[in-house]
């Protein structure tokens, strides 16, 4: 029998979201505040649902929780990332630092923990689905920082001594912000509420995250950094070089 096909959605159809929990009650209410806000959702109770329901359906974003039976969210969202790049916020009742790294190091794109608020969780999911748009095509598509680097603005990718490397949304959004401001400091608080949204100025440990990253991706020595370097305690700065004025506005 044939794998039934995604469902086919008009252009300007709501944003549909998988709710992923094992509880029907936290699934009701979550239900419910997102639909009044105007979204579509469809369920799923494990992570095995969850991973047949994205095939199936498509969903704009994911919203799981972490703690369920026989496939927790952690495994669930590790065998999603093999799949789909579509973007997962967690729900758990730990709020330790160690488990949202964890989470975030896996591919989560956000992190809420319960208790919370519709108000919260709403906010979240608009940042999380604001962020997963991408910028439109640059006038100019690759932009040369050096004879090593240059990205590549249409693409979203980053090309290190000529091979290209492919960059996540939220990756190639604070690279745009860095390079869009080459040779001057970015604090901490304007990258975050730039990149992730006003809500996230404190968050911190997701721009110390992303830093990681990209640096992973575009430096020779991500320990000795040559182009994203920290102004410790005040934030970030990428080099200067001389093209920086052909950098398109960040959205």
């Amino acid at each position: 029998m044939a794998e039934p096909l995604p469902e086919l959605i008009k252009e300007n159809a709501p944003r549909l979201i998988l709710v992923v929990d094992d509880e029907p009650r936290m699934i009701r209410f979550i239900r419910m505040n997102l639909e009044l806000e105007g979204y579509r959702v469809i369920e799923a109770s494990n992570g095995a649902d969850a991973l047949e329901q994205t095939r199936r359906h498509l969903p704009d974003l994911i919203v799981m929780d972490v703690m369920m039976p026989q496939m927790d969210g952690f495994e669930a969202l590790r065998l999603l990332r093999e799949i789909s790049t579509v973007p997962v916020i967690l729900l758990t009742v730990k709020g330790d630092e160690d488990d949202r790294i964890r989470g975030l190091e896996l591919g989560a794109d956000d992190y809420v923990t319960k208790p919370f608020s519709p108000r919260e969780l709403n906010s979240r999911v608009n940042a999380v689905l604001r962020r997963a748009a991408w910028p439109a095509p640059a006038p100019r598509t690759v932009l040369e920082i050096d004879e090593r680097l240059a990205v590549d603005l249409n693409r979203h990718q980053v090309i290190v001594a000529g091979e290209r490397i492919d960059l996540r949304p939220t990756e190639y959004r604070l690279l745009h912000h860095l390079i869009q401001n080459a040779g001057w400091v970015m604090p901490h608080e304007t990258l975050l509420a730039k990149v992730w949204g006003y809500e996230y100025r404190e968050e911190t440990h997701y721009l110390r995250l992303y830093i990681n990253y990209l640096r992973k991706k575009i430096e020779e020595d991500p320990a000795n950094p040559r182009y994203i370097l920290t102004e410790r305690s005040v934030g970030y700065r990428f080099i200067d070089f001389k093209d920086k004025d052909q950098v398109p506005p960040a959205q």
